[in-house]
């Protein structure tokens, strides 16, 4: 297994004020360099850039019985971090569009998972595995 190294993701908000206030403030994370048009956010060891741009359109997929919005970006947290973003969430009196759900329960690569929407309507999912270890892995049975 390789060692992980951050990604870098950019991607459109229509009002870098709001997403200011839903990136920093709502889901903590710390603010990089900015310019009238773009601002960088630490997104867990990863670097997000929120650029003014056009939304891209979205569908649906299903995973495990569920559907699940596409395009979606988000990270995956320990379990003790998944809860914290779930009550952070919960005093800034967002409701996440799905979840908490517990998915692949009693198998290889079982997961908490919640999704929601930033205020320019990016899906954004949060995941927790229970056993790190088995984030690719196979349930062969």
């Amino acid at each position: 297994m390789r060692t992980p190294a951050p990604f870098h993701l950019a991607f459109p908000v229509d009002d870098l004020t709001v997403a200011r206030e839903f990136y920093g403030k709502v889901l903590g994370c710390r603010e990089g360099r900015s310019s009238d048009c773009w601002i960088d956010f630490d997104f867990w060891g990863h670097q997000l850039v929120a650029h003014l741009g056009e939304r891209i359109s979205s569908g649906q997929s299903h995973v495990d019985g569920s559907s699940v919005p596409v395009p979606h970006f988000g990270a995956v947290l320990t379990y003790p971090a998944f809860q914290e973003l779930v009550e952070r969430l919960g005093r800034a009196g967002v409701a996440p569009e799905s979840g908490p759900t517990l998915r692949h329960a009693g198998k290889v690569g079982e997961q908490w998972t919640l999704f929601l929407r930033d205020p320019s309507g990016n899906a954004l999912e949060f995941k927790a595995f229970r056993d790190p270890a088995e984030m690719f892995g196979f349930d062969d049975a």
